[in-house]
């Protein structure tokens, strides 16, 4: 069994999985940040990035949270902009989503269940 406890910095944790720094997909399974129930992601965007594609077919529920920076997330239910530090957004499975960063910005993203895509 691997140790009950972890410590890091998000930023470098995330570097080989997209900014994700739990979820199933962390290695080895014995890992505490290894997780079939929830998902975390810590993200630094730069002022005009976007994501290029739709993310269509979600079955999980996800919560976006604004660090700092100003960020837009389109779904298919209509654009919220995030502009205060903690504006966030949760949406359930079946709503698709692209999002831009109006400014450099830092935001969390939770899933759950953490699950293959």
């Amino acid at each position: 069994m691997g140790r009950n406890w972890h410590h890091g910095n998000a930023a470098e944790d995330g570097d080989a999985t997209r900014g994700w720094l739990l979820g199933h997909f962390i290695q080895p399974e014995d890992d505490i940040r290894s997780s079939r129930d929830v998902e975390v992601k810590w993200a630094n965007h730069p002022a005009g990035e976007k994501r290029p594609d739709w993310t269509t077919g979600e079955q999980r529920t996800t919560m976006l949270l604004l660090v700092t920076g100003r960020f837009r997330l389109h779904l298919t239910e209509g654009t919220v902009d995030l502009t205060t530090q903690g504006d966030y957004v949760v949406w359930g499975p079946g709503i698709d989503h692209a999002w831009e960063a109006l400014a450099d910005s830092t935001v969390i993203t939770v899933r759950w269940p953490s699950m293959p895509e």
